[in-house]
């Protein structure tokens, strides 16, 4: 029988409940049901893609506490933005994988922080062998929903991100089908660059509700299109065979008002499904901190708000797929 959409996906597995990207977070999302998880790849020294929100660790490892390491603490810029602390490519992989994993909101996910220091960190082979396991013993097909994080940058260190992706999922049994893969980024260019490697899967461009993605700012400059320019009915036009799909901003389908009043939902999915394109939207997450200020209740920025009717708004768009920090209310809400 066809899977009913949204395709609810684990955000770097469970991370309202584990510290992200970490073993616990994957097992725990992968329990809960998500039809996909999906880890984000960064590069370390040597070449090994490493499953890291960014490639600044100092927040989501435990880095800044090894001594041996404290030199390596350093300012960069990354993506246009000034940066200081920890980053992977500074760190060969058998280093990184001395790390432990952190939760990096303590403050918010009070619980998630008590799991701190116990799991290394992993490397994109981990994850897709961990899926394809979870997928036989839990009886159902698992996708993996694959992030390539910071393409331009990395090349401008000499890496050459789509052929290392394009590598290890061949390596790992995942470049030709045999389980659902979404590859994802916020740089177009990247998206092609693995699809032009014979990869089967589905790409989708992701999508911030301001700015516009550091791959044209490399290449165009000010000229550079914008991402708010890409989500318009024309910027969609353009993007008809050259990208599957679009992942935006949840902001981009809510549209609150300048009093935090969702006024959504926008037309924006309807207007990608028209033309063919699949329709993601991040990061669905119950939290006051994360809702628009219309659903936010008492309790602090770590309670839990009115996420109900901010989720309704979403799944009411008629969205592809959603991504989720909480799994299990992920799944029993958008099934």
């Amino acid at each position: 029988m066809p899977r009913r959409p949204p395709l609810v996906v684990g955000h770097r597995g469970a991370p309202g409940y584990r510290p992200e990207h970490s073993r616990s977070s994957y097992d725990l999302a992968l329990a809960m049901g998500v039809d996909a998880v999906e880890p984000d790849v960064v590069v370390s020294r040597d070449g090994v893609l490493v499953v890291r929100h960014e490639n600044e660790i100092g927040s989501t490892t435990d880095v800044a506490s090894r001594p041996e390491f404290a030199a390596r603490r350093t300012t960069k810029t990354v993506d246009g933005s000034e940066i200081t602390g920890w980053f992977t490519e500074d760190f060969t992989w058998d280093e990184l994988a001395t790390l432990r994993c952190r939760e990096r909101l303590p403050k918010i996910r009070t619980t998630s922080a008590t799991f701190d220091d116990l799991q290394p960190v992993l490397r994109l082979r981990d994850l897709l062998d961990l899926v394809r396991e979870a997928s036989l013993t839990y009886g159902r097909e698992i996708g993996v929903v694959l992030e390539i994080k910071h393409a331009t940058y990395f090349a401008g260190l000499g890496w050459d991100v789509a052929a290392l992706v394009a590598d290890e999922l061949r390596a790992a049994g995942w470049a030709a089908g045999e389980l659902p893969l979404v590859v994802e980024s916020f740089e177009s260019t990247v998206l092609g660059q693995v699809r032009e490697r014979g990869i089967r899967g589905t790409f989708v461009y992701l999508l911030e509700s301001s700015g516009s993605a550091f791959d044209l700012v490399a290449a165009h400059g000010s000229a550079a299109r914008t991402y708010r320019q890409t989500a318009s009915p024309a910027g969609l036009d353009a993007l008809v065979g050259i990208v599957d799909g679009i992942s935006v901003d949840k902001r981009m389908i809510l549209a609150p008002d300048r009093l935090g009043r969702a006024t959504g939902p926008t037309t924006l999915v309807a207007d990608a499904q028209e033309r063919g394109l699949q329709a993601f939207t991040w990061t669905c997450r119950p939290e006051n901190a994360f809702l628009v200020p219309q659903f936010r209740t008492r309790g602090g920025p770590g309670a839990f708000g009115d996420w109900e009717s901010e989720w309704s708004i979403i799944r009411d768009a008629g969205v592809d797929g959603v991504f989720v920090d909480h799994a299990d209310l992920g799944v029993a809400f958008f099934r």
